[in-house]
């Protein structure tokens, strides 16, 4: 930024922003200044507040303390359309256009333009296709929206945002389904925005995309502003630690500690070679061994979770190959996964998890049942017999096997979710963030039990955003950066410091 858009007033400023929830303060006494002529990214890990900050910024959520001034006046949006008029405009990272309207249709909805009383529908075409020009796009804007890429129909929100005078351009994520042409598509019409005067609010995971596209960076940490920083006076290795909260010491580079001894590599139980998705995941070699803790390693975003829905058939890959043993596994889908052999307890366990309607015991017996077939139901005394052991083994808190999930705590809810893949007795399990959201003990007795399977020859591929527990827990770490594998390390070779070195991409 130069010394002129220094010196002048931002177009938008957030002063002392707060917002609480029950339960949960989401921000804390929260600024942000964005200028005309700028990239301002906003970084964070998950649960930092940058989702709240941008919903009170748009309208979403009213706040409960502090203001927003917007070119010197105070203004209080109070919905997406309110700061739309404001002149605030959001690009999400998935699409929130109509994909069965045109793309005249989609930039112009709710302000189509008229002649005599009638949609002016060369008018509204012809304007569409000047628009898009201005972002170097040149397509058919009487096509359908769903027939074209994700990226052009970014640039369609774009386009739309832009036509309903926008001063302030935000984008949330905006990249995380795209590939790297896409992403440079994206970059230059943002540089052409910024050099125009738009000030924009750039929301993203990628540290490369990052410093290739921002003028200034803003760090968020538990819900509270940790800093606001010139790009180019912020290394890397500083804004990982500013973001995991590490100290300043770890700015020195430390000597990696080695394994005091070499063990003999287990047997492979799954291998894959070129694994990947287009926009989700570079290709990437695999190897998860038998009684062995294969840890995933790196900021959200980084293709950790990608790579556990890939290897579970809940995504598709479009490229690489699985195999388990000697036969190769095209997994088409969850339930492919699971006859295989694979268990896999999603991040997500609110909606990807746990039915919270459903009984302990149901919650229990659903992979089991999905492997049988619903022609072959699971005999009502079977399934008591493994919810009620796994209720003991486990220790899970419950009045009764049949207490609905939802009124379990979370920890007690993750201990049934691990129980559910365990009755299937799988020789490998994918863990994704299994102790997020649940307090010290169970997430300890989680671990216990976890390491233990590993012990006896089940084969855990282990991720987490708590750097600490991922270092003390895996045998061997494969580190990923802005979705691409960039390092295999044994046990002892990172350390708290080292491990953030290969996260910013500052050690070889």
């Amino acid at each position: 930024m130069s010394e002129a858009m220094q010196a002048a007033a931002p177009v938008l400023e957030l002063r002392g922003i707060s917002k609480q929830f029950p339960g949960v303060k989401a921000l804390s006494d929260v600024g942000l200044k964005l200028y005309a002529g700028e990239v301002h990214t906003l970084m964070g890990q998950n649960g930092a507040g940058k989702s709240t900050l941008i919903k009170v910024l748009t309208g979403v959520y009213a706040p409960d303390s502090g203001t927003i001034v917007m070119e010197g006046q105070e203004i209080r949006p109070g919905s997406t359309q309110d700061a739309q008029r404001l002149g605030i405009s959001t690009v999400y990272q998935e699409v929130n256009l109509c994909p069965n309207l045109s793309v005249a249709e989609n930039i112009f909805i709710g302000r189509y333009p008229r002649k005599f009383g009638m949609v002016d529908w060369a008018g509204m075409r012809a304007q569409a296709a000047v628009l898009l020009e201005q972002l170097e796009v040149r397509i058919d804007v009487r096509a359908l929206l769903a027939s074209f890429p994700l990226a052009i129909q970014q640039m369609v929100a774009i386009s739309r945002a832009l036509n309903i005078s926008a001063r302030v351009l935000i984008l949330d994520e905006p990249t995380s389904s795209l590939d790297e042409a896409e992403v440079q598509l994206l970059f230059r019409v943002l540089r052409k925005l910024r050099d125009q005067g738009m000030a924009i609010l750039f929301v993203t995971h990628f540290l490369d995309q990052t410093y290739a596209i921002s003028d200034r960076i803003t760090v968020m940490r538990n819900g509270e502003r940790e800093g606001e920083y010139a790009c180019a006076e912020l290394s890397r290795l500083a804004l990982v630690n500013k973001m995991v909260g590490a100290p300043d010491a770890s700015e020195h580079p430390a000597e990696m500690v080695h394994a005091s001894a070499a063990q003999a590599a287990p047997a492979t139980l799954l291998q894959a070679r070129g694994l990947g998705r287009k926009g989700a995941l570079a290709p990437l070699d695999l190897d998860i061994r038998a009684g062995e803790m294969l840890g995933l390693c790196g900021l959200l975003g980084s293709g950790r979770t990608e790579v556990a829905r890939l290897l579970f058939g809940a995504d598709k890959a479009d490229s690489g190959t699985i195999r388990i043993g000697e036969r190769s596994h095209p997994f088409g889908s969850p339930r492919d996964a699971i006859e295989a052999g694979i268990g896999f307890c999603s991040e997500d366990r609110k909606h990807e998890g746990a039915i919270l309607e459903l009984s302990v015991r149901e919650n229990m017996i659903l992979a089991l049942q999905a492997r049988a077939g619903m022609l072959r139901a699971i005999p009502l005394r079977q399934q008591q017999a493994l919810a009620q052991d796994y209720v003991r083994w486990l220790g899970i808190k419950t009045a009764d096997i049949e207490t609905p999930i939802g009124s379990l705590s979370g920890g007690n809810q993750q201990k049934v979710l691990l129980a559910r893949w365990l009755v299937t007795a799988p020789a490998m399990l994918i863990l994704d963030e299994p102790t997020r959201g649940i307090d010290v003990r169970a997430k300890q007795e989680i671990m216990d039990y976890v390491s233990g399977l590993c012990r006896k020859g089940m084969a855990i591929l282990f991720i987490s955003s708590e750097l600490p527990e991922v270092l003390r827990c895996s045998d061997r770490l494969v580190v990923l950066r802005d979705r691409k594998a960039c390092g295999e390390y044994q046990r002892g070779e990172l350390d708290d410091t080292s491990v953030l070195q290969v996260i910013a991409g500052e050690t070889a």
